[in-house]
C-alpha cells in the first residue's frame, strides 16, 4: 500500500524556518522523482520544489534562496527545509511522487506564517 505522511508543519512567525518531511513507503522511492506542492485558500496548487531521482532540483522563483528540497533515499523521505518564511508561503503543503505515469500525493500539511 502506497503512503506519503507530510510532518513538519504548524504556525511559525515570519522570518523563522520550519522542515517539512514526507515520508514514503509501499514504492521502490529511489526510482521517483519527489516535488513539494502548497495551495493557499483561494488559490490553485502549486509546484515549489522537485527534485529527480538523480537529486537534480528546481525551485518556484518567489522561494528561490529561501527553500531547499532533498532526499534520503536511506530513509525513504524527502524534506523542504523552509527559511525566511513570510505570510504569503501560508498554505497547505503537499508532497507527491511521480515516476512515468504514476504518481501519488499526500494528506498535506499546514503551514501558518503569521506574527
Amino acid at each position: 500500500q502506497v503512503q506519503l505522511v507530510e510532518s513538519g508543519g504548524g504556525l511559525v512567525q515570519p522570518g523563522k524556518s520550519l522542515r517539512l518531511s514526507c515520508a514514503a513507503s509501499g514504492f521502490t522511492f529511489s526510482l521517483y522523482a519527489m516535488s513539494w506542492f502548497r495551495e493557499a485558500p483561494g488559490k490553485g496548487r502549486e509546484l515549489v520544489a522537485s527534485i529527480s531521482a538523480g537529486s537534480s532540483t528546481n525551485y518556484l522563483d518567489s522561494v528561490k534562496g529561501r527553500f531547499t528540497i532533498s532526499r534520503d533515499n536511506g530513509k525513504n523521505t524527502v524534506y523542504l527545509q523552509m527559511n525566511s518564511l513570510i505570510p504569503e508561503d501560508t498554505a497547505v503543503y503537499y508532497c507527491k511522487a511521480e515516476f512515468s505515469r504514476l504518481n501519488y500525493w499526500g494528506q498535506g500539511t499546514q503551514v501558518t506564517v503569521s506574527s
